[in-house]
């Protein structure tokens, strides 16, 4: 069985006839479990679109999308659901977290989503958080912190549901040098010592260093750029 993130021939179209748009063009791309992958391109290239689909938040038009050996790409909207829910992990620009909840209901708030709190949820948020360096914020509100500390506390939640694929959308645009170092490094680490397969789109060439491979986007296709290591 195939495990990680595996996307074959996989194009999206807009539109038909004459009007029809190619956002995607046959991309094919494995990313197996423990590896970080960087995704590099223009505005426009087709790199959200991309995401999109990867995180069971589009249907291609046409190709195979497989997810931890599953093929998701024929999956109803319930089950595409039930995947972005329990099997994918998301990380965006903007750390996204609930203004009103502290950081460790941030997390717990991923199970109640999902219908499963058990009893050793709690502890393992706490573990999670302390991980990354958050255990002295655990009753502190976003407000309070800073957005080094509002991106660690969003990648403590992608890694909340025990994801097999995290896609992270820019993680770095809000912060500055040394922080967006910071939490690159964390999810790099995380990506390794859990086995996740992670595809990171950052048009910050300095996060490189980071990944094992660098792909380009342009046009809809997909490229493998020279070797980040």
């Amino acid at each position: 069985m195939t495990t990680g993130l595996q996307i074959s021939k996989v194009s999206k179209y807009y539109g038909e006839g004459s009007n029809r748009l190619t956002a995607l063009d046959k991309v094919s791309i494995k990313v197996e479990p423990g590896e970080f992958v960087a995704l590099v391109g223009p505005s426009g290239s087709g790199k959200s679109t991309f995401l999109s689909i990867a995180g069971a938040l589009l249907q291609a038009s046409e190709g195979e999308v497989r997810l931890n050996g599953q093929c998701i790409s024929e999956f109803s909207d319930k089950e595409l659901s039930r995947i972005r829910l329990q099997e994918i992990g998301f990380m965006m620009q903007s750390s996204n977290l609930v203004p009103y909840l502290n950081v460790l209901d941030q997390l717990l708030l991923v199970k109640k989503m999902s219908g499963k709190m058990k009893a050793g949820d709690k502890a393992f948020a706490v573990k999670l958080l302390e991980e990354l360096g958050l255990g002295a914020k655990l009753a502190s509100f976003p407000e309070e912190l800073s957005g080094g500390e509002k991106q660690r506390t969003a990648i403590a939640r992608a890694l909340m549901n025990h994801p097999n694929v995290i896609l992270a959308d820019e993680p770095t645009a809000s912060l500055d040098t040394k922080r967006a170092h910071e939490v690159v490094n964390l999810i790099s680490q995380q990506v390794k010592t859990r086995r996740i397969a992670a595809i990171m789109v950052t048009h910050d060439e300095r996060m490189l260093d980071y990944c094992d491979r660098v792909y380009h986007m342009e046009d809809g296709k997909l490229k493998l750029a020279e070797p980040a290591k």
